[in-house]
C-alpha cells in the first residue's frame, strides 16, 4: 500500500479548508498571485490559516515574489512552506530559504526530457519539489490550468534526493492512473477539484483524495 499525500491548493473559503480536511489531505495552498481566480488577499490567507486544523501544512504560492511581498505574507500568515512558482534561480531558492526559515516547494514546468535533466540543479536547494505541466505559451497563469503533460517522462527517472510532487492537470478521474505511471508519493490538485475556476466542489476533493489514496500493488 502506498501513503500518498495530497495537496489542495487554491484554497479561498472556511469551508474549502474543512473539505480539504475531512478528505485527509497533508498540505493546503494559499495562491498570492493576483492575476489568479484562487488569489486571496494577505488578511484572507491569515485567517483561513489561523483557524486550520491542526496538522494541515499550510503552503503559499507566488510567482516570482520580491523580498518585500514575501515579507507581508509571512510577516502575517502562519504558513509552514513557501511554493515558489515562477521563474526563480537556485541562488533565490537558497535566499528565500535563508531569510525566512521556512521550507520552500521550486515548482517546475515539464514538458520534454530536458525539463526534467533541469530539476538536478534544485535538488541541494530546494526542499521539496512540484513537477507541473509547463504552461502553454499563451497562459497567463503558471499553473492551474488544467493542462497535463507526458507522465511517462517521469517512468524511467532517477530518484531524486528531494522529495516531490506531481502537478498538472490532476483530477479525480485521472489521478490513480497519473501514480502508476510515475510512481508519486505526493500530488497537487487546484483545477481539478473545482466547480467553476476558483471554486472548490467538496465532493470532487473528497474524490480526489479518496482516488489518490487507495491501495495499489
Amino acid at each position: 500500500m502506498m501513503d500518498i499525500r495530497v495537496k489542495i491548493c487554491g484554497l479561498k473559503t472556511p469551508q474549502d479548508i474543512v473539505a480539504a480536511a475531512e478528505a485527509g489531505a497533508a498540505y493546503v495552498g494559499f495562491n498570492f498571485f493576483p492575476k489568479s481566480p484562487r488569489s486571496v488577499l494577505i488578511e484572507e490567507a491569515a485567517t483561513l490559516a489561523g483557524n486550520a486544523p491542526f496538522g494541515l501544512c499550510k503552503v503559499s504560492l507566488t510567482v516570482n515574489a520580491d523580498n518585500e511581498t514575501l515579507d507581508a505574507i509571512t510577516g502575517r500568515v502562519p504558513l509552514d512552506m513557501l511554493q515558489l512558482h515562477g521563474q526563480e534561480t537556485p541562488e533565490r531558492v537558497a535566499e528565500v530559504k535563508a531569510r525566512y526559515g521556512l521550507p520552500v516547494m521550486k515548482v517546475l514546468g515539464v514538458s520534454n526530457v530536458e525539463d526534467i535533466q533541469r530539476i538536478e540543479t534544485f535538488e541541494t536547494v530546494a526542499d521539496q519539489i512540484m513537477v507541473d505541466a509547463k504552461a502553454p505559451r499563451d497562459a497567463v497563469l503558471p499553473g492551474g490550468n488544467g493542462v497535463t503533460f507526458d507522465w511517462g517522462l517521469l517512468a524511467r527517472k532517477k530518484y531524486w534526493r528531494t522529495p516531490w510532487m506531481l502537478a498538472g492537470g490532476l483530477t479525480p478521474e485521472n489521478v490513480a492512473e497519473a501514480i502508476r505511471v510515475t510512481g508519486a508519493r505526493q500530488v497537487d490538485v487546484a483545477s481539478g477539484a473545482e466547480r467553476a475556476p476558483g471554486v472548490k466542489d467538496p465532493a470532487r476533493i473528497k474524490a480526489f483524495c479518496e482516488t489518490a489514496c487507495v491501495p495499489r500493488r
